[in-house]
């Protein structure tokens, strides 16, 4: 079968130690999760999660700071990976502006939801360590920014900006307005069911829309003769 040349390029292969960390990283996030949905997620302790993936708990430690961090990086793990190889892969014509908004908007929605995704939206912490997951999209897309604008420091200003913008969304997403009463409790009373006023994709776009006079004037600076002058 011949390699898809559509595909983006996904860089250099990792070396071996790299590797065997992602495993460990990816073994932590996938216990954690399984052992969240079988038990809930106050039910369960590092020293469980070091356990069923086969390390110490001090190995644990190297990975995530708290059990919230691992339970939510099994759902959202790569995604800053692939918000940047998605970005790199657009067409470099295409208005700048408008390539980070269809990618960040395309990347998020494109979540696998069910059982996981609900545990997470309505249980406290975890719903606040998901918005905080956002955070990690800075330093991937500020690299793959950096290579339309030319320009690091402003690649890694506007990755903030995003990453930030992504963050509002969510939480938005996920937390009730202020002043609205919760649409209901979950079965264990961690928290509440919460019933967006709009879909992810319209607030996502919303908040990144906010972002798309700077990013156009950065493409500008780039290249003053280019399309989106």
């Amino acid at each position: 079968m011949e390699p898809d040349q559509d595909a983006p390029d996904p860089g250099p292969r990792p070396g071996l130690r790299e590797r065997k960390k992602l495993a460990t990283r990816e073994a932590l996030s996938v216990a954690a999760l399984r052992l969240a949905l079988e038990r809930g997620p106050d039910n369960v302790r590092v020293d469980d999660i070091a356990d069923a993936a086969g390390v110490s708990p001090r190995t644990y430690n190297n990975y995530f700071s708290s059990r919230e961090q691992a339970i939510v990086a099994a759902v959202t793990a790569e995604r800053a990976l692939r918000i940047a190889a998605a970005l790199r892969a657009r067409p470099a014509t295409e208005p700048l502006d408008r390539a980070v908004i269809e990618t960040v908007v395309e990347q998020y929605t494109g979540e696998p939801a069910g059982e996981a995704l609900t545990m997470i939206t309505t249980t406290p912490r975890l719903r606040a360590e998901f918005i905080e997951a956002a955070s990690a999209i800075h330093s991937p897309l500020a690299a793959a920014l950096a290579d339309r604008v030319g320009d690091p420091f402003a690649a890694d200003v506007l990755a903030a900006a995003v990453s930030a913008a992504a963050r509002v969304a969510l939480r938005r997403w996920v937390s009730p307005p202020a002043g609205e009463t919760p649409a209901g409790e979950t079965p264990a009373g961690q928290g509440f069911l919460v019933v967006a006023d709009r879909p992810l994709p319209e607030l996502l776009r919303e908040a990144l829309d906010c972002l798309a006079p700077a990013l156009r004037a950065a493409a500008v600076r780039a290249s003053p003769t280019s399309p989106e002058q």
